[in-house]
């Protein structure tokens, strides 16, 4: 990997006993990215996110952020980096304002530059009116603005960003999705992790998809949507079908996937013209009626599904 690398990781690996739970993990992430990682519960995420931030001693590799060895008394490189984990953690005895002034004051001293800080931060994430209110008061969407204010209020170059926007209601997240990008805009390089395809694709310049401590896929969502067999995926909702039918559905050229269930046919297949016509040709030959019909490119869900074999949200 090049030593100018933001962030380089360079065969990792952690073992609890038996379990590897990091196999010789390598990633590079560039500064001004908004990098996505995903992977399936256990994959070894957020191992390899504590291992980068130095909470968590590793067995062999090496981590380098900013250029510089990361070490757990790297003081100099920590103060350059927020945090925003999936567990809410901010304190109930204090207010929005205290909470955010406190964790302010972990990285800046001077008390006028930490008010300047503060009060931007409070802009930023829409918190102006909910400043003096405790945060068992806040509604999910709120604390969760709460939570970023808290991990981005110093200004850090890097952010992680983990599951920012589970369970917030849809106006909530487009406001975290929103403020993610401005961060980046403003010059923060961000790892962004969800359980939501539709964020990543959205945000993410760049995306890694590890698995079993290992990376399976690095790249963008077009690069990756190149990897995969999968070139269009058809549904077809309220179809009646026999088990012959469907055997030879699958006989069909290019299908390699078909699932039926509840009077709703999926198929995914390779990449040719004319797919859809194809089907549909098929079914009126056998004279056989159906519903709605959806025909879709690759989604980074697709590729998710064929290159780990797994659904993100197991």
């Amino acid at each position: 990997m090049a030593s100018n690398d933001f962030i380089c990781i360079e065969n990792l690996v952690k073992r609890y006993h038996d379990l590897v739970a990091l196999d010789h993990l390598n990633l590079s992430i560039q500064e001004g990215e908004v990098f996505g990682l995903l992977g399936p519960n256990g994959s070894g995420k957020t191992t390899a996110i504590n291992c980068l931030l130095a909470l968590l001693k590793y067995d062999k590799g090496t981590i380098s952020i900013f250029g510089q060895e990361m070490r757990p008394d790297s003081y100099d490189i920590k103060k350059d980096i927020g945090v925003v984990m999936q567990n809410v953690a901010v304190f109930e005895q204090m207010n929005v304002w205290e909470n955010i002034d406190y964790f302010c004051g972990l990285y800046i001293k001077d008390k006028a530059a930490r008010r300047r800080l503060v009060d931007e931060a409070v802009a930023f994430t829409g918190l102006e009116d909910f400043t003096k209110m405790r945060p068992k008061k806040l509604s999910g969407g709120l604390l969760r603005r709460l939570n970023i204010a808290c991990g981005i209020v110093h200004k850090p170059r890097l952010i992680i960003m983990d599951e920012p926007t589970v369970a917030v209601d849809p106006q909530s997240r487009n406001k975290i999705l929103e403020g993610i990008l401005e961060l980046n805009r403003q010059g923060s390089t961000i790892i962004y992790t969800s359980h939501y395809m539709e964020e990543v694709e959205q945000i993410c310049s760049r995306i890694a998809i590890i698995d079993h401590g290992r990376v399976l896929a690095t790249g963008t969502t077009e690069e990756l949507k190149q990897m995969i067999k999968t070139g269009e995926s058809i549904t077809i909702e309220g179809i009646l079908l026999s088990p012959d039918i469907l055997a030879a559905i699958r006989e069909l050229p290019h299908v390699f996937d078909l699932t039926y269930e509840e009077q709703v046919l999926k198929i995914r297949l390779g990449t040719a013209k004319h797919n859809l016509v194809r089907v549909l040709n098929f079914l009126q030959e056998h004279d056989i009626t159906f519903g709605r019909v959806l025909s879709e490119l690759p989604t980074l869900n697709d590729v998710f599904l064929e290159i780990t074999g797994k659904e993100l949200r197991d």
